[in-house]
């Protein structure tokens, strides 16, 4: 069985050593969510989710030492505001570069197909390290990234329970999530997940 997370993906540093990665899903399949993966420098990785259903769905995919369900919430304009339970974050994101141009270039009904994905695959991981577009996800599923954008995140502001987490920099180290991780700069992804899961398995 295949499903769709079709949304975006922002990846962001900040000077204490947490890294985030948030997931905006207008379309899924448990109907619009959100969700924020957390990894804070000491290396433990928390998932922020809505519900236990997509919690659950997620932790069988990816990686965490906890899974918190609290509310998560998502406002786009000029900036993206977000709030997940002890998480405060705003960020604003600048005009698309050369890569970004590039992928928006290439037809949605394509960039979103598993063998275009796979085919981008190497030159991804040549422009930016440590990304990967497919691969082996948890419990025998197999996932893939159809990016069909990408601009710059040029400013950010996050807190942890109302405390800051500092400036905002470099995904450095790389988030331990999965099998690959976000790019290293602040980045919004427009991206189509397909999550392939295996009939014996339930969501």
């Amino acid at each position: 069985m295949r499903l769709r997370f079709d949304g975006w993906i922002a990846g962001i540093g900040t000077a204490s050593g947490t890294r985030l990665v948030l997931g905006h899903w207008p379309r899924s399949p448990f109907g619009p969510v959100s969700d924020v993966m957390v990894e804070h420098a000491d290396g433990r990785r928390l998932l922020l989710a809505p519900s236990a259903e997509l919690g659950e769905f997620i932790a069988a995919t990816y990686g965490f030492d906890e899974v918190h369900v609290v509310p998560v919430t998502v406002h786009r304009d000029r900036e993206w505001t977000v709030t997940a339970g002890p998480l405060a974050l705003r960020f604003t994101t600048g005009p698309r570069r050369a890569l970004g141009r590039l992928l928006r270039a290439v037809p949605p009904g394509i960039a979103r197909q598993p063998l275009w994905v796979r085919a981008v695959d190497l030159p991804a991981r040549l422009v930016m390290p440590g990304v990967r577009t497919h691969g082996s996800a948890g419990n025998g599923r197999r996932e893939w990234y159809g990016v069909q954008d990408l601009h710059p995140v040029v400013a950010a502001t996050a807190a942890w329970d109302g405390a800051g987490l500092g400036a905002f920099t470099d995904v450095d180290p790389p988030v331990r999530f999965g099998f690959g991780s976000t790019p290293r700069h602040p980045a919004l992804a427009r991206v189509t997940t397909t999550v392939d899961v295996p009939d014996t398995m339930t969501t």
